[in-house]
């Protein structure tokens, strides 16, 4: 199981239409969209949850591809550091 992070998402998107994107590719084992609190817009970006070869063909495919009028970014998700943990 790869961890996908999705950028540079337009405002319009909505689960269904990122879901019926990356399911060309593979199964979409699970998708976490922000979305804007009280409009309910997308903020931008996904962190989806595919195979692994699944997963490199759909990063092959759709790094820097137009989305909705908007150029996406895709790749491994890289967890952050610092963030977390135990207080000092």
């Amino acid at each position: 199981m790869i961890t996908l992070s999705v950028r540079g998402l337009p405002r319009s998107t909505t689960e269904e239409s990122l879901t019926a994107l990356f399911t060309e590719y593979g199964i979409v084992r699970s998708l976490k969209m922000a979305k804007d609190l009280f409009s309910g817009d997308c903020k931008g970006f996904a962190i989806i949850d595919m195979e692994g070869h699944e997963a490199r063909a759909a990063i092959a495919a759709l790094d820097g591809s137009d989305f909705n009028g908007a150029m996406i970014r895709v790749g491994p998700d890289r967890p952050r550091k610092g963030r977390g943990g135990k207080r000092r």
